[in-house]
């Protein structure tokens, strides 16, 4: 599911700020997007009892999705293997934003390998073995190795700004 373009925009704002405009996170993302830029992420997902888990967690934004990596017997791993609902929040330049939707495995071959080509060029060494990643390292909490691809497919997102050009707060939903 793309975040290009959302089907429905809701004022979320009590001070009476305007709405935010998409484009102003679309522009944002599009700066996080680049190597060398590193952008605070937490991912929450949910534990088979029902209960809630949050770790932050290296994740990259690539063609309108974000992206994490994780192994299997991790928390997040074993939660989202039970049930992908998830919400991923970002800290962008001036925003908060909280991605809402599923983590979706992505195991097709050309997709695991331009997303470990875009890895490679921010730094980490990831190749793709089989239906997943491998590197001679990750993470201190993403498990042995191989580890699974998850694109978070976004169904709607929370803003809240603090620059001077974007504050309030607005809700995007996606089709």
């Amino acid at each position: 599911m793309t975040t290009s373009a959302p089907a429905t925009t809701v004022n979320l704002d009590q001070y009476g700020d305007q709405a935010m405009p998409w484009s102003a996170v679309a522009e944002r993302l599009a700066r996080a997007a680049d190597p060398g830029q590193d952008v605070f992420t937490v991912l929450g997902t949910i534990r088979p009892d029902g209960r809630p888990h949050a770790a932050p967690i290296g994740s990259l934004w690539i063609d309108d999705a974000w992206y994490v990596v994780t192994g299997p017997g991790t928390q997040k791993g074993r939660n989202l293997a039970h049930n992908p609902a998830c919400t991923l929040t970002a800290r962008l330049d001036g925003m908060d934003v909280v991605f809402s939707g599923e983590a979706q495995r992505v195991t097709d071959h050309a997709e695991l390998e331009h997303v470990a080509d875009v890895y490679r060029r921010h730094g980490w060494p990831a190749e793709v073995a089989g239906d997943a990643f491998t590197a001679p390292y990750t993470a201190p909490s993403g498990g042995p190795p191989p580890w699974n691809l998850y694109r978070i497919a976004t169904t709607s997102v929370v803003g809240v700004g603090s620059a001077a050009d974007v504050t309030g707060a607005t809700k995007w939903t996606f089709a």
